[in-house]
Order: C-alpha cells, then sequence, then structure tokens
C-alpha cells in the first residue's frame, strides 16, 4: 500500500473526488484498500463515481492542524482519521454532529466551502458488526466492556443509544476507569441503560448466559498477548466480540476451546467504513467488496509475515 505524507501529495484523483485516512502509523491501515474496492464497484453501478480514489496519509499529531488546511485545499471531499487524531481534531472543525460530540472523537470529516463538519460512524460500526457476526442485537442486552479508552466510550454510547438493558464496564486501571467514568459526565445518566464500572481486581459477579461480551482493549492485536477476559466468564451461551482483528488471540483461542461464540473486530472495521462512504458520496455502498478486500489483504500479509 503507498502511504503518502505532506512533502508528497501525489493524489490519484481529481479535486473533489479525493478521499483519505489520516493517522500516525498508518501504514497498518485496511481503510484504502477497502474503500478502493468499493469505490471500483460503484463506478460499475454509478458511472459519475469513476475516478473517486482514497489514499492513506501518514500525519503526525503536530501536524494535524497544518494538514487539514492543505487537504481542504486540495480538494479532500472526505476524511476518515485513526490514532492519534480522533480528539485532537475536535478544535479544528467546524461543526461537530451531537453524537460525535457525547463520544469524545471524530472518526469522519466532510468538506464544506471554509472547513471540515465532524461525525462518527463507530458506534454505527459497533451495532452494524455484532449484529452481523454474532446475530445479537444491542437492544436490551447484558454487555460487559472491557477498556476504558476511546473505543470503549463510543461503544458505551452505542449501547445506550441502542437500549441496552446493562453495561458493565471493566478495566484493569482504577485510575484511567475514574478518568472514563469523568468523561462520560452526565451521559453516564439514561433511563433505560444501567451502568455499572468495576476493576479487574474486583469480582461483580459472573455475567448471564446471554450477555455480550466486548474486548475494546488494545489486548489482542497480537497472537502473544494476554486474555483480556477471565476464562470464567467464557461460558457457553456467551457471546464474544473483540473489536482487534488480524492476529488469532489468546481470547480467540480461549473462547473456541469452551464453546463461546466469537467475532473479531473485522466487521465493525467494514460497517464503520460503509457508512463513511455513504456519507461522503451519498449513494449506496456494498459492504461485501469492502469485506472481501479486507480479508484477502490480512490473508496476503500474514502470507508475506
Amino acid at each position: 500500500m503507498k502511504v503518502l505524507d505532506m512533502d508528497h501529495l501525489d493524489f490519484a484523483a481529481a479535486p473533489g473526488r479525493r478521499l483519505a485516512v489520516l493517522g500516525d502509523p498508518i501504514h497498518h491501515s485496511l481503510s484504502p484498500v477497502m474503500h478502493n474496492a468499493a469505490l471500483a464497484h460503484m463506478a460499475t453501478a454509478f458511472p459519475g463515481m469513476a475516478g473517486w480514489h482514497y489514499n492513506a496519509i501518514h500525519v503526525p499529531s503536530t501536524l494535524l492542524g497544518e494538514t487539514l488546511n492543505r487537504l481542504h485545499a486540495a480538494g479532500v471531499a472526505g476524511i476518515n482519521l485513526t490514532i492519534p487524531h480522533k480528539v485532537e481534531v475536535l478544535r479544528h472543525l467546524e461543526t461537530i454532529d451531537p453524537m460525535a460530540v457525547r463520544m469524545g472523537a471524530v472518526n469522519t470529516l466532510v468538506r464544506t466551502e471554509t472547513g471540515y463538519d465532524g461525525t462518527n460512524t463507530d458506534g454505527y460500526g459497533i451495532r452494524k458488526g455484532i449484529s452481523e457476526a454474532l446475530g445479537r442485537d444491542l437492544a436490551g442486552a447484558d454487555i460487559w466492556l472491557f477498556g476504558a479508552g476511546g473505543a470503549a466510550r463510543g461503544i458505551l454510547i452505542a449501547c445506550q443509544d441502542s437500549a441496552a438493558r446493562r453495561v458493565s464496564v471493566v478495566n484493569r486501571s482504577r485510575d484511567r476507569l475514574d478518568a472514563f467514568m469523568q468523561c462520560l459526565g452526565k451521559e453516564a445518566s439514561n433511563d433505560s441503560t444501567e451502568l455499572r464500572f468495576f476493576t479487574t481486581d474486583r469480582n461483580p459477579g459472573d455475567p448471564g448466559r446471554d450477555a455480550i461480551i466486548i474486548n475494546a482493549t488494545s489486548l489482542g492485536l497480537k497472537s502473544s498477548d494476554p486474555c483480556p477476559v477471565p476464562e470464567s466468564f467464557l461460558q457457553p451461551g456467551i457471546c464474544v466480540y473483540d473489536t482487534t482483528y488480524g492476529a488469532v488471540n489468546r481470547l480467540a483461542i480461549n473462547c473456541g476451546n469452551r464453546g463461546v461464540s466469537y467475532a473479531d473486530g473485522l466487521s465493525m472495521l467494514v460497517w464503520q467504513g460503509v457508512r463513511s462512504l455513504e456519507i461522503w458520496t451519498g449513494k449506496p455502498v456494498s459492504a461485501d467488496h469492502m469485506k472481501s478486500a479486507a480479508k484477502s489483504e490480512l490473508e496476503r500479509r500474514a502470507n508475506n509475515e
């Protein structure tokens, strides 16, 4: 995958048809492969879409504001953001939709005449991802959410908006869990969803047999990572959704050994990408083409390791 930087912005599309993802690091991103596969398919159904292209751009956090100004001048119509830009970008935007404000993060930018508007498609991605991969709905569900970072906050808001019955947030660090609770502020109050917060050294009891466990920690990105979820939680009937992908990790292995339904986070990545592309183009987007391209790229990388 070709990665651009601010000294070499050789876009493969004309102004107005340029899309990009910004991050640091960014070379690992599957987004260009996914989006360009979808764009190629869309061009056959909508000839006016011919020539659209999605690039990855390496952008250190200190250059984010300057980069956005340059990309706006270059006619980049839509931008995705990944680590570490989802929060920092908030102060550089024209407007931010209410959902993204509640999540405290933005992952999708839409070009206006004077700048960029911000939104967040991660909530859509987690809802669609769990529905597709596990056949479960967040509405009325008992959710056990491991992690207290930005990803966990977005998932918690999505669970609340989907009327989950209960969300139990579990994290190793008490300080980070306290910061997470403080960051939620008034959003922690919701009439339809009970919220509970625990550190891993406490015993909140085991989840019910119909619970959905979500791993929103970074543990699982490497096959050598320890399992973030206690083995006692992994009982038949429970479903596990792991937001990491690309590695057969300890959580996946433990679920397989215990007969627990498991899915990695590729479906979430695909569906948040689908929603971003729909927002930018105003056209229907094929999730199947995105998913197929992402899987093929992961297989290629595994074979080259």
